[in-house]
């Protein structure tokens, strides 16, 4: 239970890292910021599909960081409850 939440706050910390990111584009090239890119863009470009961008402002980074933090709530709560009926 505590490497799955763990796992996922990193992932939430890393998807609130490419939204910042996506505000400074000067910091874009870097291996930090590449890395970031890597493991949130699969994620994240599942909402773009369905959300166009308004103007020139993307905000699917905005709804899939609010469906993330309700599913990662989600699970975990799930995974407890599983883990508390087995021990």
């Amino acid at each position: 239970m505590v490497g799955a939440s763990y796992l996922i706050r990193l992932y939430y910390f890393a998807l609130i890292g490419r939204i910042l990111l996506s505000w400074l584009p000067q910091l874009q090239e870097n291996k930090i910021a590449e890395f970031l890119y890597k493991i949130t863009e699969p994620y994240l470009a599942v909402f773009r599909r369905f959300i166009p961008p308004i103007g020139m402002i993307d905000i699917s980074p905005i709804a899939a960081f609010f469906v993330f933090s309700w599913i990662s709530e989600f699970l975990l709560r799930g995974l407890h409850t599983v883990l508390l009926f087995l021990f």
